[in-house]
């Protein structure tokens, strides 16, 4: 029997390797900080974002890379097409760790609804955001199993 080629590839596709959750959640919030560095101008005084585009799209890596930290550890979402609640986030965390809960609570209503869907450029709000996302991330290393 002859082997079929295909025109688009030479090799076959090799599985890609799974990348460590924090990280690539350390990576997200790197992302996130050069997003408002790079492209985010402050106002005069220093207190605000002149455009809250760039506030939205670093919130929205930082939520990101606070999921990604949470499901390395947790894994409440196998699959990354999955949409999962909150809820489910916060029940598993409630379970194991209130500190972290804490931050969660705090991270989900300042990096996702203020920052991502909210868009409010304060910077003081901002450097909260990534505040909260470091400390869960570093939570979440502290709980990672050992591999």
């Amino acid at each position: 029997m002859k082997k079929k080629t295909y025109l688009s590839r030479t090799k076959p596709l090799t599985p890609m390797k799974k990348r460590e959750p924090i990280k690539e959640a350390r990576r997200y919030v790197d992302n996130a900080r050069e997003i408002l560095e790079e492209r985010g101008k402050l106002d005069d005084e220093g207190f605000q974002y002149e455009d809250e585009k760039y506030v939205r799209a670093a919130g929205n890596y930082l939520w990101l890379g606070v999921l990604m930290a949470l499901d390395g550890v947790f894994h409440v979402r196998e699959d990354r097409r999955t949409r999962v609640h909150i809820e489910a986030y916060q029940e598993a965390v409630a379970k194991r760790d209130k500190k972290l809960l804490y931050w969660l609570n705090m991270g989900y209503e300042t990096i996702l609804l203020y920052m991502n869907y909210d868009g409010i450029p304060t910077k003081a709000l901002c450097d909260s955001g990534f505040e909260v996302a470091n400390k869960i991330i570093d939570r979440c290393e502290t709980m990672m199993p050992a591999a």
